[in-house]
């Protein structure tokens, strides 16, 4: 696979963390444990591409992002402050390299939006966990994938639904956005290395 970002399916899932190729634990509730080979059949025949891979130009593994509407994630129900609204897609859980965590994680998630968007889907969705100030980047971004660092989701807007403790579900309505780049994943990534990329250095006067 070259690099970018590409949609994650039956066909791209060896190019995948090898932890996330056979995890169902968004896909079971309870004691029952799901066929991920049959949640994935009736997810792309439902949804289609049920998430990203990101990869640098050498084929290097940055990240993945697993989302989809959210009636295919039972387990959205058994976590604190769920369950997760019809209408939504849910963005369940990414998976980042320890170098650049934070704009990997930026950059997935905007693809997201985008491929969310250009679906028609009304709203946006993730479980957040407020941290203590002064957390460290590792254990905001690399410790628990499956729950997002609430001031991260800020950053784009979303808003709380419901909170329990120190768990949120958290929303961003689609409605209104203008679609980035539509139905162009190699696009939206260039307008997300644009946007977050550092601010060029001042050069010195002679």
């Amino acid at each position: 696979m070259h690099g970018g970002v590409s949609g994650l399916t039956r066909t791209t899932i060896g190019d995948a963390p090898s932890v996330c190729r056979g995890c169902v634990w968004w896909q079971s509730r309870g004691n029952r444990t799901a066929s991920k080979e049959r949640w994935t059949e009736r997810a792309e025949e439902e949804f289609g591409e049920w998430g990203t891979i990101y990869l640098d130009e050498s084929g290097r593994l940055l990240g993945s992002m697993q989302y989809g509407p959210s009636h295919l994630f039972p387990r959205a129900a058994d976590l604190p402050a769920g369950p997760a609204s019809d209408d939504a897609v849910l963005v369940t859980c990414s998976y980042l390299v320890r170098d650049g965590a934070e704009w990997i994680e930026k950059s997935l998630l905007l693809a997201a939006i985008g491929e969310s968007r250009d679906r028609g889907a009304r709203a946006l969705e993730a479980f957040a966990y407020r941290y203590p100030e002064g957390e460290s980047v590792e254990e905001r971004f690399l410790v628990h994938r499956t729950v997002f660092p609430r001031d991260f989701l800020d950053e784009f807007g979303f808003v709380t639904v419901r909170s329990q403790g120190r768990v949120e579900l958290c929303r961003m309505e689609l409605g209104g956005l203008v679609p980035i780049e539509e139905g162009r994943r190699a696009k939206v990534l260039r307008v997300v290395q644009e946007a977050f990329a550092p601010a060029p250095a001042p050069v010195p006067r002679p």
